[in-house]
């Protein structure tokens, strides 16, 4: 018992630092806007971010028992694996995001951990270790959401264009910087209610393993702890990913901000609606890209598009496949 409680609080601690890293690679996406059209001063925004991703961390808890429950079903880790396949994803889809966040590239902490995940999961038991149709409904939700964005983007950008064409622009683009304060605060908080829940999920999957829990629900003070870390996390700041969401896409004035910022709201809090984890990341950089395209086509910067979507492409697979070795790697020494 003293070797499981022990090993349960190192992936506590691990999981925490997840939601740290978290915070401050994902939620830059969240204000990149908002700071690249100068509606508001970077430690304003980060101020605001860090605010409203602990209120919509502590809103919502229904990702966080998908996490928990629709990778790998965690009454089936209580042989003792449990805890080395946890800790193996943990440590993959950390190692995963400090080297993304390094290059400054826009990549999803949603796909990391999921894919090391189910890699470790598969590293101890095989394919049998999923939960089939758990799994495939999150992959699922991963690639249509950010397809759904683009789209909703495009449109909602469209409907601007329409009824704001007799406006004056300079007046109109700095009333919407007031109104981007709104939309920031928005998307910050339902970066919240989603990205947070990675993290509460892990924790309860590790309870459940290690025999602490017998219920897939999600403890009060790991929600609250998880909130903390991201809200923490946030208050550091993601700079190099804020240059590459914020101005390598397109040049964005206010208008063209709070589209996107309205686009990514309501995506990602649409699937916290429905329990369904998605990449922040990935949803808020292709409604930006949306509403470029229909700003207009040649103004977006296709070259780091492609990049980034390369990077949605692979982070699946490489996390999983690190997690794998890293599960290999720990299974010889414990």
């Amino acid at each position: 018992m003293d070797s499981l409680l022990l090993i349960t609080i190192l992936i506590v601690v691990m999981a925490l630092a997840f939601d740290f890293i978290n915070g401050f690679h994902d939620t830059a996406n969240s204000i990149a806007t908002s700071v690249s059209t100068k509606a508001l001063k970077p430690r304003h925004a980060i101020i605001l971010a860090a605010t409203m991703n602990f209120v919509g961390a502590m809103a919502f808890t229904g990702v966080a028992k998908t996490i928990t429950k629709d990778i790998v079903d965690p009454f089936t880790l209580a042989d003792g694996k449990g805890s080395l396949v946890i800790l193996s994803a943990l440590i993959a889809g950390i190692a995963w995001n400090l080297i993304t966040w390094y290059y400054g590239i826009p990549s999803s902490s949603s796909h990391a951990i999921i894919g090391s995940i189910a890699g470790a999961a598969m590293a101890a038991a095989g394919f049998a270790a999923l939960n089939a149709s758990g799994f495939v409904k999150i992959i699922q939700a991963l690639i249509l959401s950010p397809i759904l964005a683009f789209g909703a983007g495009f449109l909602i950008y469209s409907i601007f264009k329409v009824v704001f064409k007799n406006n004056n622009l300079p007046k109109t683009n700095k009333r919407f910087r007031y109104f981007q304060v709104a939309t920031a605060a928005l998307q910050s908080f339902t970066h919240g209610t989603n990205d947070a829940q990675k993290a509460m999920g892990i924790i309860t999957m590790a309870l459940i393993a290690n025999g602490f829990q017998e219920t897939t629900d999600i403890a009060f003070w790991v929600q609250f702890c998880c909130a903390l870390a991201m809200g923490l996390g946030t208050s550091v700041g993601g700079w190099k990913i804020i240059k590459t969401v914020g101005g390598k896409i397109m040049k964005i004035r206010p208008v063209n901000g709070v589209a996107a910022d309205l686009t990514g709201a309501s995506v990602i809090f649409g699937a916290t609606a429905i329990g369904l984890p998605v990449s922040t990341t990935h949803v808020i950089s292709s409604s930006i890209l949306g509403v470029g395209a229909s700003h207009r086509v040649k103004g977006v910067k296709w070259g780091t598009a492609q990049r980034m979507l390369i990077t949605w492409v692979i982070t699946l697979p490489i996390s999983a496949s690190l997690a794998a070795i890293i599960y290999y790697i720990l299974d010889l020494f414990f």
